[in-house]
């Protein structure tokens, strides 16, 4: 080895010494300390089948919540038509509010000592509404596809809500109940509204004189 590599390697060492307790443990691997489905309890004065049985359902809103939040990204990109800009705007509000959800239902599962699903993966198994094509849609065949996963996650929103409240889960019914069917009650008006076929400037006066 010449000398001045020799030096170089010295260099290094020098540079690295002390340096170990402030370096980063990487590529570190150890067995889950939970796994998914079982219920590490907390002390929350709930019995541990009654946070079994909210935590799968509150997991099973939580991967619809997720894919329609998704949904509104995609429409909120792909929308096009004369009202771009209104529709643009809108998706975007309502993905964000979705989003609020996501983390909500996400914490009270945590609460009940379950584990939240997290994964884009395991979502896509689990929800219930249909998979949207790649591709771009008309506006109304997004506002319907919307207006459709709303529904399905305000059904079982509804049997959920009621579920835990029969359980003496309130924390997951209040949830369910302000917050989930709420906001989704609310975005549904807002969308169907777009639905209505008025015409846009001149009023029809056909339907008018026949009224």
């Amino acid at each position: 080895m010449s000398p001045k590599n020799n030096k170089r390697e010295t260099s290094y060492s020098q540079l690295e010494a002390g340096t170990k307790e402030a370096r980063p443990i990487q590529h570190q691997h150890a067995p889950e300390i939970q796994p998914y489905g079982k219920i590490a309890k907390l002390p929350i004065a709930l019995d541990e089948r009654v946070c079994a049985a909210s935590a799968e359902n509150l997991n099973q809103l939580l991967a619809d919540t997720m894919t329609l939040r998704d949904m509104y990204k995609k429409h909120h990109w792909q929308v096009a038509g004369h009202t771009f800009y209104q529709l643009h705007l809108l998706f975007d509000k309502h993905h964000g509010e979705q989003d609020e959800l996501v983390d909500d239902i996400a914490e009270r599962i945590q609460v009940l000592g379950g584990i939240s699903l997290a994964m884009a993966a395991d979502v896509a198994e689990t929800t219930l509404i249909p998979r949207l094509p790649r591709g771009r849609e008309e506006a109304p065949v997004q506002i319907s596809r919307l207006l459709e996963a709303h529904e399905l996650i305000l059904k079982e929103a509804r049997t959920m809500a009621k579920q835990a409240s029969e359980a003496g889960d309130d924390g997951t019914n209040d949830l369910i109940v302000s917050d989930v069917i709420r906001t989704n009650e609310l975005q549904v008006w807002f969308l169907a509204e777009h639905l209505v076929d008025v015409p846009l400037v001149r009023a029809d006066k056909a339907k008018a004189a026949s009224a």
